[in-house]
């Protein structure tokens, strides 16, 4: 893939990414899903080259950049077959979100070891009942004295299981209008009335999904992210870098799918030729890498916005962004496995289960149409429908 318009830093990060993850690869990531376990390995060795918290102040541990790097860094391993799916939750959202607005003991606690790899932290969002909307979040907090207390549920919660907390999503009651207003709170993960429930998927992945429930979980004060009153600043801060880092992980799948098939079509012989060389392979291919890079573009704008602290301009960059990895990384595995015929649908060669978990980065963490919604209303000036 082209890179000219990088840095040589980011070139040169993406090269020693990219060798990283081709030590690991597929066969790690299939071995590691088949054992039940988890990527432990990977994760400690990306941590302890300065990957996972690249995107980190370096005052804490990180490395300083933002998400431009940690965007490389995903794209890289997943386009080695092995991408880490915590990097999306634990540097790249709760530890965005607790950099921007925690306090300055929050960012002691958390920060360094979100960067080294030591803590994991997950992030709760969704609920049974709200989907995309969020304004149907019925989590509460209410105050009780100095502390907290939650109640709600949660579904579709990535690696509580290994997380050392959740950075969770809830709603308090507004003093002067009443109204319920977001807010972020750090839930440990052996809080008392803090209840999980693994959520069983068709999707073959050693991140685990879970359903959480908060039965009055009591925090203390200072579990609360950031002020009170800037509640939907600091969730939007952490839900651009996820839709950067979902594009990212949709391109890297894309490319690891598209790299197998074009390695095929170029051996692969039936006729005279080998299959690479007919119009009807060899066209799709050009097109999925086409759109694969189309939308590494976007994604790379909608980092460098928001890393300059344009929220506003990374946010309808960011949701594009997301929106064309998802589409390219469909049908990049589709037209792969196609290329293959049965080969495509065996183990060995590793494609088969991209199908399922290719439709991630169009489903999560938020759909296609809601993306359209979003650039309908912001972008368009279309009047809303909801």
């Amino acid at each position: 893939m082209s890179t000219a318009l990088e840095t040589e830093e980011h070139q040169a990060l993406r090269a020693a990414v990219a060798a990283l993850g081709k030590r690991y690869g597929r066969d790690y990531m299939t071995t590691v899903i088949r054992e039940g376990r988890h990527t432990d390995e990977l994760w400690a060795e990306a941590a302890k080259l300065g990957y996972l918290g690249v995107n980190l102040p370096e005052e804490y541990g990180g490395g300083g950049g933002g998400m431009a790097e940690l965007s490389i860094v995903l794209e890289e391993l997943g386009a080695a077959g092995s991408p880490l799916l915590m990097m999306i939750v634990s540097p790249a959202i709760c530890g965005t979100v607790i950099a921007r607005f925690g306090t300055e003991e929050q960012k002691r606690t958390w920060l360094p070891g979100l960067a080294d790899g030591s803590l994991t932290m997950a992030f709760g969002i969704t609920e049974p009942d709200a989907g995309s909307n969020s304004h149907r979040i019925t989590t509460t907090a209410r105050r009780d004295g100095d502390d907290w207390v939650l109640t709600g549920r949660k579904v579709y919660v990535s690696g509580v299981d290994i997380a050392d907390a959740t950075l969770i999503v809830g709603r308090t009651e507004d003093a002067r209008s009443g109204k319920l207003k977001p807010c972020l709170f750090i839930v440990p993960r052996d809080a008392p009335g803090f209840g999980r429930n693994q959520i069983d998927m068709e999707l073959h992945a050693p991140e685990k999904q879970f359903e959480l429930v908060l039965d009055d979980v009591r925090l203390p004060a200072d579990a609360l992210v950031g002020d009170e009153d800037a509640g939907l600043l600091q969730l939007f801060a952490g839900l651009n870098p996820e839709r950067i880092m979902t594009a990212a992980f949709g391109i890297g799948m894309g490319r690891f799918a598209l790299s197998k098939a074009v390695e095929y079509a170029r051996t692969r012989q039936v006729w005279k030729a080998p299959i690479g060389a007919h119009q009807a392979i060899a066209h799709p291919l050009a097109t999925a890498h086409i759109e694969l890079e189309l939308s590494r573009l976007m994604m790379q704008k909608a980092a460098r916005l928001y890393d300059e602290g344009d929220d506003i301009g990374a946010g309808e960059a960011a949701n594009m962004a997301k929106y064309a990895a998802g589409e390219a990384c469909v049908k990049a595995v589709d037209q792969a496995v196609h290329t293959l015929g049965g080969n495509g649908l065996t183990r060995e060669y590793g494609l088969a289960s991209l199908i399922t978990a290719s439709r991630v980065a169009r489903i999560a963490p938020v759909s296609r149409e809601m993306i359209l919604n979003y650039v309908s209303h912001q972008s368009l000036g279309l009047p809303k429908s909801y």
